[in-house]
């Protein structure tokens, strides 16, 4: 009970800074604001995609069904997926750096706390004020979808959404790391946007490769596996994967701290 008690702390105690920093409020006002114009372009600019449906019908041609929502979900939550790779550094960047420069770390570091429980707490926090970022964007999804026809299934866009949560959770733990390193929130950031860049470099060149490596390296890649939710297919091996990503950053963190707390011992 102490432990889920002290678990509760640190999360409460991390989503707390999130909204009480203006930084986060920026971050998030950006996010929304980017994600609010993807939207509306994609719906209702000339090169969106009921113009696209427009088009193709008054041109006499002979097409097959055209499922609006279902294409409109794949582009959309693509877009927003490369938009969270660019906010996660932002959000990550202060989770411990911030710590080491006002010299909290090294209380954290030596209270009876242990590693996994501050950094799962700093993890979860953040990673709840990133899916409050998310709820505008779904009453807009909703609306949407509310004139589709025919109406879209709701597991699609759950599993979808569960996706991009999973893809953030991901990048957050890295960036968790990463953060615990150094006492700059700068170079914290830095070295996360580096890491989510050669994450996304490495999906591009498998695909150049071609086989055989183009399938290894999809089995690590979290572009891939992401898209395969905003499919609408679940798979269990992609769950694996998001899991391990989030494991890692956890277990380097926890190492990264216990390494602090050996040097203050």
């Amino acid at each position: 009970m102490t432990l889920l008690a002290n678990l509760f702390a640190i999360f409460r105690k991390e989503l707390q800074s999130y909204f009480l920093s203006p930084l986060a409020y920026v971050v998030g006002g950006l996010f929304w604001l980017l994600s609010g114009i993807v939207f509306v372009y994609l719906l209702l600019s000339p090169n969106g995609i009921i113009q696209e449906v427009a088009i193709g019908e008054q041109s006499g041609i002979p097409m097959p069904p055209v499922d609006v929502a279902y294409i409109f979900l794949l582009r959309y939550l693509g877009i927003i997926g490369s938009l969270t790779s660019f906010v996660v550094p932002l959000l990550s960047m202060g989770l411990y750096a911030e710590e080491r420069k006002n010299g909290t770390l090294e209380l954290l570091a030596t209270s009876p706390l242990t590693n996994w429980v501050v950094a799962l707490g700093k993890l979860l926090g953040v990673l709840m004020f990133y899916i409050t970022l998310l709820i505008p964007m779904l009453i807009l999804e909703l609306v949407a979808f509310a004139a589709a026809d025919p109406p879209v299934p709701p597991a699609v866009p759950l599993l979808a959404h569960l996706g991009l949560i999973l893809l953030a959770a991901a990048l957050l733990s890295l960036g968790m790391f990463l953060s615990s390193l150094t006492h700059s929130n700068i170079i914290a950031a830095i070295l996360t946007f580096v890491v989510v860049l050669l994450l996304a470099i490495m999906d591009l060149v498998g695909r150049q490769l071609g086989q055989p490596f183009e399938g290894a390296i999809a089995q690590i890649s979290l572009i891939k596996h992401y898209e395969n939710y905003v499919q609408g297919i679940f798979d269990s091996s992609s769950l694996f994967v998001f899991a391990s990503y989030i494991f890692l950053g956890i277990f380097l963190t926890a190492q990264s701290i216990e390494i602090l707390r050996f040097q203050r011992s």
